[in-house]
């Protein structure tokens, strides 16, 4: 088996969190639910299908999968492909016989400073979002 890189975990924690956020839309018409229960249209928490549900926290949602949690922010114009150092590690926690390096914070926080440094990530300028973006 090779070794995982930073870039597979990103990769497969933004795949979760677009599975994630495609099943609300399903079901809620929308990715971005914390409108709904702001306007307290859904509870804080709730049922998606009969073995998925959600809970929805500050400015993000987690989101209870058959297999796993996966626990994302809503970044700036209701984007869901953005990520934090925070949010890989507690990916990484959830599946660590994939990513058994990355349950480690120091080894993740090292990386993920270094892989922000290469350019190849960056927060959006004039937001208040703390999420990282992926630059192409």
């Amino acid at each position: 088996m090779k070794a995982q890189t930073l870039e597979d975990l990103i990769t497969a924690y933004l795949a979760q969190v677009k599975k994630a956020t495609d099943l609300l839309e399903l079901s809620f018409g929308t990715k971005n639910i914390l409108e709904l229960w702001r306007s307290k249209k859904i509870p804080k928490r709730g049922i998606v299908t009969d073995d998925i549900t959600y809970e929805l926290h500050g400015i993000g949602c987690r989101v209870y999968l058959s297999e796993i949690c996966v626990d994302f922010d809503y970044g700036p114009d209701e984007r869901v492909d953005g990520f934090d150092s925070w949010r890989l590690y507690t990916y990484a926690c959830e599946v660590p016989h994939r990513f058994k390096k990355y349950i480690n914070q120091n080894t993740l926080k090292r990386e993920f400073d270094e892989y922000v440094e290469k350019g190849k990530a960056q927060k959006t300028y004039g937001s208040m979002s703390k999420l990282y973006f992926r630059q192409v």
